[in-house]
């Protein structure tokens, strides 16, 4: 409506200056789709070969092109320039303006020179649109293009239907499959920061039964453009991307928008949820969050200049906050951009849904304003806070705020607690935070009017989503050390099972499953062979092999017994195919001697042997009998094997007690005791 119908009206051609060669072609097929003649819309980039560039700019010349796409950096070559001037242009529409703003979310340098090329071609009209521009970004973008002066059209950042949540970041490929399981069939998007990641997320959703495909800008073009296309045509369900995909994509139906790792700015965030429920239906925007994630990213911006850092550092300072408060993310996301929303309770995303208590904050928030006004409103909040904390820093020291009358009069409360009280002053427009001076924070006429007549001010403590993870870390820890939390009835019946099945194979138990397996059957109740898999040391061999008897005694007790599994979803996990397992069973099958393996991976020889005892011990057969043969005798060979044949355990502490240690060496049992496991039970 802003670009395109003004442009099919207009005499001359409309130049959309657009930064991505996915958007262009999106939106070139919709404009064709209109009409009855291709050289309506045409996009000029590097993806166009010569004779189709040819074809472009004839169909221009001819009056025929009413909306030509234009890459920026296709815009300073010297050839496009000579053409644009030969021609009717009814005006300039740059699209994703943002990235004129060092601010923007997506900055790139060859957006600040449009205005000097747009003037080299010729006195033309100038729109500028964008999605996601904080007021900072909008000066940004009008100062840049010269259009101080010009109208603005600005409409509500409300998305009204879209659902805001933040989860701390605890087993998250697990959060997401039972997500994505709970929404079979709606589409959805997956956005990491890594292409690493991307491919790592794609390929543990397919294996676990969800239909998706990745998406980022290292995969061949052809292959981006296939994924795009079978994601519009509904073909697969989900998308698995970096911010590379989505950009203009025009797909109503997204119903859920999942960050896997946190975004690095505000404007992305809002951006890449904005992509669901664009038909006013439902969209759920998911986020993981912790700490570490953003750690990770402060380290990517180190060896960029130090303007750039700091831009960035406050960018990702706005993330933390929003994911950290524990306000309404609604009115912290349109406060964001300059916009605001009265209602307390928005009834659409986690916060509001799931309220934290509220105190009363009125003295609190005197206090920061105050202390504010003492250091000449010239500092962060985090200096703030320090101050209000008593907390003695260098830069606190070196200014003397230490000697200051509010210096230690917060110490009572946590630091999330005065992190709250300052956005809350910020949401209520007591203060003002100077992004020209990376943050800043100074009182507005509302905060100078507050000092002199205060009234009530309610907060909620922020989140500690760190917290909440380091406790759920330590509660997998102990759950894993304890063996308090098997059950033990169940334990007594599968060792019972365990024996029948052995003395059927004529083996000893712990062919079938070694006990600490036999323990993890009785926390996890696996009752299906996929779920088998994820047993501790049960690979797919072993539950092909053995596991079906163990899983129907496992469903009949749960069901006898009325108990609710603690695992309702078991995920499972890629192989990873480039791994040490491969490797190893490689280099056997090739016959090679196992020091030259150990070696060839800078492995000690007895580092070499567990990797083939987890091999074996999960069901995988491994024939090194090549190996065995040359190394030991055929005596000692028999003579070990026996022993394990009528052993309880397969204990190798046991096995040269009985043995004798002089007789043989712990290398020659255990290479045996992989030998006869390997034949016997897998």
């Amino acid at each position: 409506m802003c670009y395109q119908l003004p442009a099919l009206l207009s005499e001359g051609t409309a130049i959309i200056i657009s930064p991505l060669i996915a958007l262009m072609k999106n939106q070139v097929d919709a404009m064709r789709g209109y009409g009855s003649e291709d050289g309506i819309a045409h996009f000029l980039n590097s993806s166009l070969n010569k004779g189709e560039i040819a074809k472009v700019k004839e169909d221009v010349l001819d009056g025929k092109t009413k909306l030509l796409y234009v890459a920026p950096e296709s815009l300073t070559k010297e050839d496009n320039i000579a053409f644009l001037k030969k021609i009717t242009i009814s005006f300039f529409a740059i699209d994703e303006a943002h990235c004129i703003s060092e601010w923007g979310h997506d900055f790139r340098p060859e957006y600040r020179r449009l205005r000097t090329i747009i003037e080299a071609i010729g006195k033309v009209p100038i729109m500028a649109l964008t999605a996601t521009a904080t007021p900072k970004v909008q000066q940004d973008i009008q100062k840049n293009l010269g259009m101080e002066e010009t109208s603005v059209f600005k409409s509500s950042f409300n998305r009204a239907n879209l659902y805001y949540e933040v989860r701390p970041k605890v087993d998250a490929n697990k959060q997401v499959i039972k997500f994505i399981k709970e929404n079979l069939g709606k589409s959805g998007i997956v956005y990491c920061l890594s292409r690493k990641k991307v491919e790592e997320i794609a390929e543990t959703l397919a294996v676990n039964g969800i239909s998706a495909m990745p998406y980022h800008a290292g995969m061949e073009q052809q292959t981006r453009a296939q994924t795009q296309d079978k994601f519009l045509m509904e073909e697969i369900d989900v998308i698995v991307a970096t911010i590379a995909f989505g950009m203009g994509i025009d797909k109503p139906d997204v119903r859920f928008v999942i960050h896997y790792d946190i975004p690095k700015s505000l404007e992305g965030y809002y951006q890449e949820t904005g992509r669901a429920g664009r038909d006013g239906g439902e969209g759920q925007c998911i986020t993981f969050y912790q700490y570490k994630d953003i750690e990770k990213l402060e380290k990517f911006m180190k060896g960029k200049p130090v303007a750039e850092q700091e831009v960035g550092r406050q960018l990702l300072l706005e993330t933390v906050t929003y994911a950290e408060s524990a306000m309404c993310r609604r009115q912290q996301l349109l406060h964001y951009f300059g916009e605001r929303y009265a209602e307390e309770n928005c009834k659409n995303c986690d916060n509001c849904n799931n309220p934290k208590e509220k105190v009363e904050a009125k003295q609190e928030m005197v206090q920061v304003l105050n202390t504010i006004l003492n250091i000449k409103e010239k500092f962060k909040a985090k200096h703030i806070v320090n101050t209000l904390m008593g907390v003695t820093t260098s830069e606190i020291k070196s200014y003397k705020h230490d000697e200051l009358k509010e210096f230690g009069v917060g110490c009572n409360e946590e630091e999330q607690f005065w992190n709250a009280v300052v956005r809350q002053g910020l949401i209520l427009e007591l203060l003002i935070k100077d992004i020209e001076s990376y943050g800043l924070l100074r009182l507005s006429e509302k905060g100078h009017a507050f000092l002199a007549n205060p009234n009530s001010v309610m907060v909620a403590q922020d989140h500690d989503y760190d917290k909440a993870i380091s406790g759920e870390d330590d509660l997998i820890l102990s759950a894993g050390k304890n063996k308090g939390g098997t059950d033990e009835v169940l334990f007594s019946l599968l060792k019972e099972l365990r024996k029948e099945v052995a003395k059927k194979l004529s083996v000893p138990p712990y062919i079938v499953f070694q006990d600490p397996s036999l323990e993890d059957m009785t926390i996890q109740y696996p009752i299906t062979l996929e779920e088998m898999n994820q047993i501790s040391g049960v690979g797919p061999g072993k539950s092909e092999k053995f596991g079906q008897a163990f899983i129907e005694l496992i469903a009949k007790y749960v069901e006898d017994n009325e108990i609710e599994r603690p695992v309702d979803l078991v995920v499972k996990s890629v192989v990873n195919k480039s791994g040490l397992k491969v490797f190893v069973i490689q280099n056997i099958d090739r016959k090679l001697p196992l020091p030259t393996i150990a070696d060839a991976k800078g492995l000690t020889m007895d580092d070499l042997l567990a990797e083939i005892e987890r091999i074996v011990s999960s069901g995988t057969s491994i024939n090194i009998d090549y190996y065995i043969n040359e190394a030991i005798e055929a005596e000692a060979i028999e003579d070990i094997t026996a022993y394990f044949q009528e052993a309880e355990s397969d204990s190798i502490k046991e096995a040269l007690e009985e043995l004798g240690e002089d007789a043989y060496s712990e290398e020659e049992v255990r290479l045996v005791r992989i030998k006869f496991i390997s034949q016997f039970g897998n």
